[in-house]
């Protein structure tokens, strides 16, 4: 499990745009049950639920913009759960999605590029965008 630093949200590949839909909805059903204890993510507990709403929000932007389908059913779940927060001018974590989390995120795309799990030019538009938090 990983919320990746949104700030990537608009130039990961699809394919993980879509997993990190269902990640939140995944991180909204342990939250509810109160068996979120994985460590990558568990600091949303930390936060209010506004930050988290406030993640999904731009991550179903996202999901928009590429036309991208997804279940609007999950999305009004995760509405309800976190209570209809007003999201305007709020930041999603920014305690944890910090300038340093922006780069390990960076070098774990960069590592999937090396072995293959993203293609290399989906590696090279996200360097295009963050060239500067990555040292050669």
């Amino acid at each position: 499990m990983r919320l990746w630093h949104y700030k990537l949200l608009p130039c990961i590949p699809d394919k993980m745009l879509v997993s990190q839909w269902r990640e939140c909805i995944a991180i909204k059903r342990q939250w509810e049950k109160g068996t979120l204890k994985h460590r990558l993510v568990s600091y949303v507990l930390n936060h209010s639920k506004d930050e988290f709403i406030k993640y999904v929000v731009e991550v179903v932007g996202e999901l928009e913009h590429r036309n991208i389908k997804y279940n609007k059913k999950y999305l009004d779940e995760i509405i309800d759960f976190c209570e209809n927060k007003t999201v305007l001018g709020l930041t999603p974590y920014p305690l944890e999605q910090n300038n340093r989390y922006l780069k390990q995120c960076l070098y774990n795309l960069q590592e999937k590029a090396d072995r293959g799990i993203i293609t290399k030019e989906e590696w090279n538009k996200i360097a295009e965008h963050f060239c500067r938090y990555i040292e050669e």
